[in-house]
C-alpha cells in the first residue's frame, strides 16, 4: 500500500502528485522521508521558506549551514516535533531523533533510559542488545550523570537505534565532544549505520565531519536547500582525497566562507 502524506498546514492525511525534483532525489512512495512546500517563520522571521526534500531509503544525508538557516528547525518538523510549520511532508515508519544534549533521563540507569518508552515484548532485552552494540555492556547499571560525554552519546544512540527506525535524526550529536571522541563517534555511527541501514539526517556545523559521513551533502540557505552535492569518495575517507578537497571548497563557497577560514560556522 503507496504511504499516505500528512499535510502539516491542514493537519490531515491526502495524497499528493510529487513536486517536481531532480530524478535521484524526486519524492515518491518509497521515499524514507520527504518534504514540499515546507514553510516555517518565527514572527516577520522567515527560516523556511517553500523547502522540498526528499530522503531514499537508507541514505545517509547531511544537513550544513549557517546558524539560524533552519537545519534543527527542518529536523524538527521531521520528527513531528513542530507542529506551526506549513506545507506537505511525509516520513512513514518510525522515526528516531538523537540531540547535542543526550537528554537522558537522570533518575533511570542506563539500561532504562534505552528502554523508555519500548512498546515490545521485551524491552529490557533490546535494551542490552542496544547497549552492545554501542559498546556500553558495562554501564547498563550505571547513573547517566556518571557518564562521560562520549558515553552519554553512545547511551543516547543506543536508545534511537533500539526503535529500529526507518529515519534517524541527528542534530548535532557529536558538537560537544573533544576531537578524539568525536572521531571515535564517527566510526561507531557508521558502522551501526552499515548494520540497520536506516536513512540518516545529519544536522552539523562541521563541513569535514558531512564529508567524512554523508551519501549527499545539502546547504540550507535563505529557507531552502541551496545545493545537493553526492560524495562519491568510498568510505573510510581521506579528508585530503583531491575529490573531497574541491568539494570542501565548493561548499564553503557556497556558505560564504572564504578559503582559508574555518568551516566551523
Amino acid at each position: 500500500m503507496a504511504p499516505r502524506l500528512r499535510s502539516v498546514e491542514q493537519s490531515s492525511e491526502r495524497p499528493v502528485v510529487p513536486a517536481a525534483a531532480s530524478p535521484a532525489h524526486a519524492p515518491g512512495p518509497g521515499a524514507a522521508a520527504w518534504v514540499r512546500g515546507l514553510s516555517r517563520a518565527f514572527g516577520s522571521r522567515v527560516v523556511l521558506d517553500h523547502l522540498d526534500l526528499a530522503i531514499a531509503p537508507g541514505e545517509f544525508v547531511a544537513l550544513i549551514g549557517r546558524s539560524g538557516s533552519g537545519k534543527s528547525t527542518l529536523l524538527r518538523a521531521l520528527a513531528g516535533l513542530d507542529r506551526e510549520v506549513t506545507g506537505e511532508l511525509s516520513a512513514p515508519g518510525p522515526v528516531s531523533v538523537a540531540f547535542q544534549d543526550p537528554r537522558l533521563v537522570p533518575w533511570k540507569k542506563v539500561l532504562a533510559n534505552v528502554a523508555l518508552g519500548l512498546r515490545i515484548a521485551d524491552p529490557q532485552t533490546a535494551a542490552r542488545t542496544a547497549l552492545d552494540e554501542v559498546g556500553l555492556t558495562g554501564r547498563a547499571s550505571a547513573w547517566p550523570g556518571t557518564l562521560s560525554g562520549g558515553e552519554a552519546q553512545r547511551a543516547s544512540l543506543a536508545r534511537a537505534l533500539v526503535r529500529e527506525p526507518r529515519l534517524l535524526l541527528l542534530d548535532e550529536p557529536f558538537s560537544a565532544l573533544d576531537a578524539l571522541t568525536r572521531i571515535t563517534m564517527h566510526r561507531l555511527v557508521l558502522r551501526l549505520w552499515a548494520a540497520h541501514r536506516p536513512a540518516v539526517l545529519l544536522v552539523t556545523h562541521d563541513v569535514d565531519e558531512a564529508l567524512a559521513l554523508a551519501d549527499r551533502v545539502l546547504v540550507l540557505g535563505e529557507g531552502r536547500i541551496a545545493q545537493s552535492s553526492p560524495v562519491t569518495v568510498p568510505r573510510p575517507r581521506d579528508r585530503d582525497h583531491p575529490d573531497l578537497v574541491a568539494l570542501r571548497l565548493r561548499l564553503l563557497t557556497e556558505l560564504g566562507v572564504p578559503a582559508g577560514e574555518t568551516d566551523e560556522l
